[in-house]
């Protein structure tokens, strides 16, 4: 028996889970990294004119992951360094990533709209299980899927297992203690944004390379349901991928819905957007009955 739904589901939440392996190391860091989105559609685009240039999908992953990088290194810079406000920085980044990649794609390619990769070869997928569910859920995807779900394994080992992790998670609420060791927490969330950028780099890649093209706003608020997950997911790698898998899945019912019901498609496709917009509602009620609580 075959699930379709769920091998979609699997599909979506790739950058998903990406922006949102980034952004953990921010949030346990003790910085809101709300420029995710931003960064994805960087990555994205980055990656799309990378492969339309050198014709190979290496190149296009390592201009995504470099354009990302470079971008959550100066957001970095500007809040630690020159101490901007995190969430003004943060918009910007956004709308930053959002105009420029209209603008630089007009200069590079001569279109403001959708641009192909004709040249580029579709990524292979892996075949790796015939059995049910487990099959829709792990076989036929392209590596991205695997590289996801491996680079989820390496964050909680970094970020459980060793002395960068421990030393990471204590600038939230331990800074402290760090400084009497001699360790400048600003480093470590330094490192933690360029994680950011490099996770985002290789998830806003997985968008236009997987198409093989580039749409405008292509990363389509997956950013901002990245930084949902990292909340609904408890901020834990594990939590994170039940939280991604849950909205990919959503977000594949909404598409479903187009030729099953016979109302309205903006409505349909605003589905995913509705049970984020809930979720966030759900999580602030939760934490703050929790809060006082515990007052």
């Amino acid at each position: 028996m075959s699930f379709p739904l769920l091998h979609s589901a699997v599909n979506i939440m790739i950058p998903i889970l990406f922006a949102g392996i980034g952004g953990l190391f921010t949030e346990l860091s003790g910085m809101l990294n709300i420029a995710l989105e931003g960064l994805l559609l960087t990555g994205a685009f980055a990656a799309a004119a990378g492969a339309y240039y050198t014709g190979s999908i290496a190149g296009g992953i390592a201009a995504g992951v470099l354009s990302s990088l470079l971008l959550s290194g100066l957001l970095g810079f500007v809040i630690l360094r020159l101490r901007s406000n995190v969430f003004i920085a943060g918009l910007a980044v956004n709308l930053l990533a959002g105009g420029l990649s209209v603008v630089l794609s007009f200069h590079l390619f001569g279109k403001r709209g959708v641009v192909t990769l004709p040249d580029l070869p579709p990524l292979p997928l892996l075949h790796l299980t015939s059995i049910p569910v487990l099959s829709d859920l792990f076989s036929d995807h392209n590596f991205y899927m695997y590289a996801a779900l491996l680079a989820l394994a390496l964050s909680a080992l970094i970020l459980c297992q060793t002395p960068f992790g421990f030393r990471l998670r204590s600038c939230a609420g331990h800074s402290a203690a760090l400084i009497s060791l001699g360790l400048k927490p600003g480093g470590y969330r330094f490192s933690a944004y360029l994680i950011s950028g490099l996770c985002c780099g290789i998830g806003g890649s997985s968008l236009s390379l997987g198409l093989g093209a580039f749409v405008p706003n292509i990363s389509a608020g997956k950013g901002w349901i990245a930084l949902v997950v990292i909340f609904l997911g408890n901020r834990k790698p594990l939590g994170l991928l039940g939280a991604a898998f849950i909205f990919g899945l959503a977000e594949a019912l909404s598409n479903y819905a187009q030729g099953i019901f016979h109302t309205g498609t903006d409505f349909i496709l605003a589905i995913p957007n509705i049970f984020t917009l809930l979720v966030m509602i759900g999580i602030s009620i939760y934490t703050g009955r929790k809060n006082q609580d515990s007052a």
